[in-house]
């Protein structure tokens, strides 16, 4: 069904009335739920306009509202994609595979924090060697800044980052410097303040509810309009916006037992839009579950005894490889890192995929994740990281590696990342080894709501037994001012270091093809846990990591040296590798 501006799904309303540019007009009930506007009514951008339901006096926002410039809160405001002089008819899309991508929040990535401050950066992006920038959620969200998964008005882009027109800007400018975009969207849960959806319709149901309260309504009464509604959304991002990509957010917490699942669906979409727009669209999914059925093609008939078919998705991201890179390195090994404290687990995610494939997790307290068939699943449809704005923003001080690891380790969470058979992601800021944190930061008007986000923050953090005592407090406008990044850093001193370093590395991937070749069963891994060494084969190249505080000699014959991070490493005799090193040979 075609749904029209000023048309509104509003099922639970006995009543509905348009509030347009300060006039009520009468709306009349369709068939399931609908309620259509006059005929004849100006639809061009700039008019405001809600709905009043039943004998409210409040105009409420669309649901599907496009732009809210007073906030979450205030009216909507009519804005019209197709009237954006687009640039990019020449472009012809990325694919997932081979590309590395670069995570952003647009709020902290430039002083402005801003969509148009952000394309003057993009040259530094393209003098990286990334292929896809992914943004961190854009949609309207109470308060001045946010990390963004607090949204409640899908279809929106927040005017804090320069509404939807700007949000365009940016694509097309990412599209002209050659790079792809992946946008962040979150649709198994709504923010705590602004929510209006339930004054409409059925969205959420208690039929699959948690400690969070009801979930978004997939498989319950109502529910065919729902999924209408986020499909809808899916569609815009990347159609209407020219998106490339999509991350869809812990597709864990969307419970569905319809015959199926909104994930297969959504992917079903997304290839038929690609198809029509004739170039590739991508669908990413975060995901706790270590279940690869989501990324198993829908016509591949599932995998193993159990024969589960697939939804279909293109990717989905690895903690795994972050988790076994971040113990490798760091030695902490409170909480989830627990598992992933022997080398032995670095060697296992290198070359199947996930750590957790049906082991025993002990900080589930179970049995957890599902293997890889390694023989049909190519390895870039796992994204991986050494940072990320998760595993950053939810420490409890937001530090990054920067902050405790020296150059030459820092080094070695990137070749690790580059030179993995995965996808590999970095999170802004790290290619430089930037010395500002990145924190959980929040601006909730509300007094209550912001006091009862800064407790739940440190309860959280109890099973990881991080110091309560230190973590900052999200409502200060300072935790947000100190997670912005500083661009006077990359010139200097061990930033500068780094940053080569990782241009080094990203050239060598995009000219070496063993270092993008996806086979699992073609990467080899060999490794001592003891003397903290580890080889990692991809086709003609070795990457041989030392891990350890001391010298090692390794026996490995090489014709020539392509990269290292150390000038003391020597080929007399075999190859020897200074304290936290990484060398990559011939």
């Amino acid at each position: 069904m075609t749904v029209r501006l000023y048309d509104v799904w509003a099922p639970l309303a006995s009543r509905v009335r348009l509030h347009l540019d300060g006039d009520l007009l009468p709306m009349t009930a369709d068939d399931g739920g609908w309620w259509r506007a006059p005929a004849g009514l100006d639809t061009a951008s700039g008019h405001r306009y809600g709905f009043v339901l039943d004998d409210g006096e409040i105009p409420l926002p669309d649901p599907r509202s496009i732009r809210q410039p007073d906030g979450v809160h205030g009216l909507s405001e009519t804005y019209d994609p197709t009237t954006f002089a687009w640039t990019d008819d020449a472009w012809t899309g990325r694919r997932l595979g081979g590309s590395v991508l670069y995570e952003l929040h647009i709020g902290t990535f430039t002083p402005e924090g801003t969509l148009d401050s952000a394309i003057a950066r993009l040259p530094h992006l393209v003098s990286l060697g990334v292929d896809f920038v992914e943004i961190l959620p854009v949609n309207g969200v109470n308060g001045r800044w946010n990390w963004g998964y607090d949204g409640v008005d899908w279809f929106t882009v927040t005017d804090n980052y320069g509404g939807p027109e700007a949000y365009q800007r940016f694509v097309d400018a990412a599209h002209a410097a050659g790079l792809g975009v992946i946008q962040d969207v979150v649709y198994n849960h709504l923010g705590p303040s602004g929510n209006y959806l339930p004054n409409f319709g059925p969205y959420l149901s208690g039929k699959h509810a948690n400690t969070w309260g009801d979930n978004v309504n997939l498989d319950d009464d109502g529910s065919t309009e729902v999924r209408e509604f986020i499909l809808d959304n899916t569609a815009l991002w990347l159609d209407s916006y020219h998106v490339d990509a999509l991350r869809l957010d812990a597709v864990h917490a969307l419970v569905d037992d319809s015959p199926v699942h909104l994930l297969r669906e959504m992917a079903e979409r997304t290839e038929a839009l690609s198809t029509h727009l004739r170039r590739p669209l991508t669908l990413i999914a975060e995901s706790d579950l270590n279940d690869p059925r989501l990324i198993t093609p829908r016509d591949g008939g599932g995998y193993g005894p159990e024969h589960r078919p697939g939804y279909g998705l293109d990717a989905q991201w690895s903690d795994d490889f972050h988790h076994a890179v971040h113990v490798a390195l760091t030695g902490e090994t409170t909480g989830y890192y627990a598992d992933f404290e022997p080398l032995d687990a670095l060697a296992k995610v290198l070359t199947k995929g996930f750590f957790h494939d049906g082991t025993y997790s002990s900080f589930r307290e179970r049995e957890h994740g599902h293997p890889i068939d390694t023989r049909n699943m190519p390895g870039w449809r796992l994204v991986v990281a050494n940072q990320n704005h998760d595993q950053i923003g939810n420490r409890a001080i937001g530090d990054r590696l920067a902050a405790t690891l020296d150059d030459g380790r820092l080094v070695i969470a990137a070749a690790l990342t580059l030179t993995s058979p995965f996808t590999p992601m970095l999170f802004m800021g790290e290619e430089w080894a930037a010395s500002t944190p990145w924190q959980f930061f929040t601006s909730h008007p509300e007094h209550d709501l912001g006091e009862a986000t800064a407790k739940g923050r440190i309860a959280e953090f109890a099973k990881m037994g991080w110091d309560e005592s230190v973590v900052p407090d999200p409502q200060d406008p300072e935790t947000f001012e100190r997670s912005h990044l500083d661009w006077s850093e990359l010139e200097s001193g061990r930033h500068a270091r780094v940053l080569d370093a990782y241009r080094r590395l990203a050239q060598l991937r995009r000219s070496e093809p063993g270092l993008t070749d996806p086979s699992l069963d073609a990467t080899g891994v060999r490794f001592d846990a003891d003397a903290r060494w580890l080889v990692l084969t991809r086709g003609d190249l070795q990457v041989a990591v030392n891990f350890s505080d001391a010298t090692v000699t390794l026996d490995v014959t090489a014709a020539s040296v392509v990269f290292t991070s150390d000038e003391g490493v020597t080929l007399d005799g075999g190859l020897t590798l200074p304290p936290a090193s990484v060398v990559i040979v011939r």
